[in-house]
Order: C-alpha cells, then sequence, then structure tokens
C-alpha cells in the first residue's frame, strides 16, 4: 500500500506484537493507514481486532499485563518512544469505544469540553467555540444547542454516540480510532455514525473495528483481516471484498466460518 502524497496523518505499525503477560494477542503486524482515509479491522471474535486498536493510542498498556513490542509510527515518530506522553498522544489519537459512554454526572456540553479542559483551555470564549464545532462535526449539533446543560443521559443511544464522538474530536486529533461504534445502535443510528465517517475522513484518518462485514464494505475504502491473532490480509476494500488473494479471507468473508 503506497504512502499517500499527503502523509501528515499517517499512521503506521511496524512488527507490533500485543502481550498480556507472555500470551501474544496480536502477532508481528506492520500496516499502514494512508492519510485521509477509512481502514475497517474485521476478523471473528477474539482475533485481536480491538487488542490491535487499543495499541494505536497506547490503551492497551493500561490493560493488566499489557505490553507491546514493536512500532507505531504516528508521523514518521514511533508513540512508544521514551519522551513520548501517553495522555498528549490520545489527543492526537481519539477513541470511541463499542457502547456510548458519556460522562453520566455531566451535561452534554460538560461531556464534549472534558478533555479540552484536561488539555489546558481555559478561555471560556474558546471552550465555547470548541465545543460547538465538535458537536457539529459530529452531526449533533442542531439536535442538542438548546439544550447543552442538560444531562447527556436525557439523549438517545445513538446521540450519547455522536455525543462521544463530538468528545473525541473536541481536542482536534490527527487520528480517529472507533471500536465498533454501532454494536449497540438501531439502523437508524447506524446510519448516521456510517454517514459520518464518510464525512470526517476529509479531516481526519478514521479506523474503525467492526464485526459487521457490510458495514465494512460500505465505510471503509481499506479493510485489513485479522485471525487467530494475525494479520492475513489487507488492501483496498472493493478487491479484498471481491478478489481476495488468501483462502482464509475468502472463507471469512462468504461465511464458512465467523
Amino acid at each position: 500500500m503506497a504512502p499517500p502524497a499527503d502523509a501528515r496523518l499517517q499512521l503506521e505499525a511496524v512488527r507490533l506484537t500485543a502481550l498480556y503477560g507472555r500470551r501474544a494477542v496480536v502477532k508481528d503486524v506492520s500496516l499502514l493507514f494512508p492519510a485521509h482515509t477509512v481502514t475497517a479491522v474485521i476478523g471473528p471474535s477474539g482475533c485481536g481486532k480491538s487488542t490491535f486498536l487499543r495499541c494505536l493510542n497506547r490503551m492497551h498498556e493500561l490493560s493488566e499485563g499489557g505490553w507491546v513490542t514493536g512500532r507505531v509510527l504516528l508521523d514518521g515518530d514511533d508513540i512508544y518512544a521514551d519522551m513520548v506522553d501517553p495522555v498528549q498522544l490520545r489527543r492526537r489519537v481519539g477513541m470511541v469505544f463499542q457502547r456510548p459512554t458519556p460522562f453520566p454526572t455531566m451535561s452534554i456540553y460538560d461531556n464534549v469540553a472534558a478533555g479540552l479542559r484536561v488539555n489546558g483551555h481555559r478561555c471560556p470564549a474558546d471552550v465555547d467555540a470548541a465545543v460547538e464545532r465538535a458537536l457539529k462535526r459530529a452531526a449533533l449539533w442542531d439536535e442538542v444547542k438548546d439544550r447543552l446543560r442538560r444531562s447527556a443521559l436525557a439523549l438517545s443511544g445513538g446521540q450519547q454516540q455522536r455525543l462521544c464522538i463530538a468528545r473525541a474530536l473536541a481536542p482536534e486529533p490527527e487520528v480517529l480510532l472507533l471500536d465498533e461504534p454501532t454494536a449497540s445502535l438501531d439502523p437508524a443510528g447506524t446510519q448516521r455514525i456510517e454517514e459520518l465517517c464518510h464525512e470526517l475522513k476529509t479531516n481526519y484518518t478514521i479506523v474503525i473495528v467492526t464485526h459487521n462485514l457490510q458495514q465494512a464494505a460500505r465505510v471503509s475504502d481499506y479493510t485489513a483481516f485479522f485471525y487467530l491473532s494475525d494479520l492475513v490480509e489487507v488492501g483496498r476494500t472493493e478487491v479484498l471484498f471481491t478478489t481476495p488473494t488468501q483462502e482464509r479471507t475468502e472463507a471469512y468473508i462468504t461465511g464458512r466460518f465467523g
């Protein structure tokens, strides 16, 4: 996969292995995420998809016994280098989880502003502008602009997930990681998140883990297939889904196992 001309937002895993203690759950993966694209990570349950995603912003090391070997490069710099602050890294590489996780005691406004305040934003006018910008990018502003001080738990499931996306976008990350973001949503909520993926890749590099093959085909430019901790195949989505080069890939996408 050739690097794009604009590689400013490029993310790359180089011989990445993720372990819990001595057990490797992702093995020797090298994978490039081109700028301004959506890459879907697919594979059966337990194959290492979510663990791999968590390695891309150093969240795996927060798990008990979690550690990695290899490198992850963001704009050419290794995010696991000693001088890298993981908290600051996660401002550049935002993440949204499978289930909506709004902060339950906070308002809609404060949910979005939380990440900004952690990163030192104190000017009220600047925070107001950033909150509005993030909610607009998450396609939620028009639905909540008149109730920003109300509890985030008053929102529907789909709205809560878009709120979590807005919260991740507020600090202006370069990369957005989505871990099965529609797994708990209804079809309408799922459609809106998928539409957002197409809109957001103009400004961000997006990596989405999904168990839904139809979703991967709809939203992604590239698809990576994992099986039993290994990266089996990666390529342009339309090519991988129609003419995969590996027998295991074909067996998975045709439903012979899952």
